[in-house]
């Protein structure tokens, strides 16, 4: 027990301490290179005239060129870097419980593909209409689109009970979901189309302050809720009937899981995309790390995981080839598919 707790503490404080690493080398890094110690002068003044709400604090963001780019620009992207891929680890967690699948992931099923075809629907025939609403629109029609695939492959997941074969309808259910997607582009104009395209790629080029607290608020909460679950997601991994037998109501836990990984990945997709493998590995990787499976332990310390992954993740998509920007679901596949790849090729006797 005191092996397991040192290291747990040891897994925590390795992963702040690489987050915060990961904070100043995104905010350091860049076609602009910004001194670490006045990044952290900056970072200071700003906060402090933001607490005392001075009036200053507009003119001190408009400032220079560094602190612009500070506070414009990259703080806001790495943060919802972290945040979102905390929610995106947190989601294969709950996913992976609930299958009892570990290569359950909202990017596998085809979730991620789903809300991707229905904010694409969104974007270019609704949009226009609703402009006022956009950020929680998407949000919304990200969070459908995930709810609506999660609910086809649980259908079918009661039918087939071989894993290979609940990893293959995922793949079909995502080809037909981005089939859908590339019918309904032939209709949109070329803003949308390009708009469309650039969003699907995955990115987090596109953040704002607007995008981190509405993510913030959605991924904070969605995450809390699923750590109350804790002992409920532990009772049911050893099987329904114990489960039950501890008073569980299994139907209503199964529909909060279901919810609220679906909230967590459409909540990712909305702002920054599909990104793939990041929902499989990092909850593997975590548990890996932590030598448990505790899910007290285990969702908290994914999430850290996740937005450490992704922040070095986004450091390499917008650096390695600069100017160009890479795709971020291009660097995540690079690290994350190796991993399952290992976790397939370990379970090789064990029933597929």
């Amino acid at each position: 027990m005191r092996f397991s707790s040192f290291r747990i503490t040891f897994s925590a404080v390795l992963m702040w301490a690489l987050l915060m690493l990961g904070l100043i080398l995104n905010v350091n890094i860049g076609a602009v290179q910004i001194p670490v110690s006045q990044i952290f002068s900056d970072l200071w003044q700003g906060i402090w005239l933001l607490l005392r709400k001075d009036s200053a604090f507009e003119t001190f963001l408009t400032s220079s060129t560094n602190v612009r780019i500070l506070f414009s620009i990259r703080l806001p992207r790495m943060l919802l870097a972290a945040i979102l891929g905390g929610a995106l680890a947190v989601s294969g967690f709950l996913l992976q419980s609930f299958f009892r699948n570990p290569i359950a992931g909202p990017f596998v099923l085809g979730i991620s593909s789903g809300a991707k075809m229905i904010v694409g629907i969104t974007m270019i025939f609704l949009l226009p209409s609703i402009a006022s609403m956009n950020t929680m629109v998407m949000v919304l029609a990200a969070f459908i689109g995930s709810l609506l695939v999660t609910g086809l492959v649980l259908l079918f997941a009661q039918k087939v009970q071989n894993m290979s074969m609940l990893l293959v309808i995922g793949i079909m259910v995502s080809y037909i979901c981005g089939a859908v997607t590339d019918f309904c582009i032939t209709f949109a104009d070329d803003q949308n189309i390009a708009n469309l395209t650039t969003w699907s790629m995955g990115s987090f080029s596109g953040a704002s302050w607007s995008a981190v607290g509405y993510s913030a608020a959605i991924c904070f909460l969605a995450t809390g809720l699923a750590w109350l679950l804790s002992k409920p997601i532990g009772a049911y991994a050893l099987g329904e009937g114990y489960a039950q037998s501890l008073g569980i109501h299994v139907k209503t836990f199964r529909v909060s899981l279901i919810l609220l990984s679906s909230l967590l990945s459409g909540c990712v997709t909305a702002f920054a995309g599909p990104i793939s493998f990041v929902g499989i590995a990092i909850p593997h990787i975590t548990k890996s790390l932590l030598k448990t499976s505790r899910p007290a332990v285990v969702i908290p310390m994914s999430f850290l995981t996740g937005a450490v992954f992704c922040i070095y993740c986004d450091l390499l998509a917008r650096t390695a080839f600069s100017p160009m920007e890479l795709a971020i679901s291009t660097v995540t596949s690079v690290f994350g598919a190796p991993v399952v790849i290992y976790m397939m090729a370990t379970r090789k006797g064990q029933r597929q």
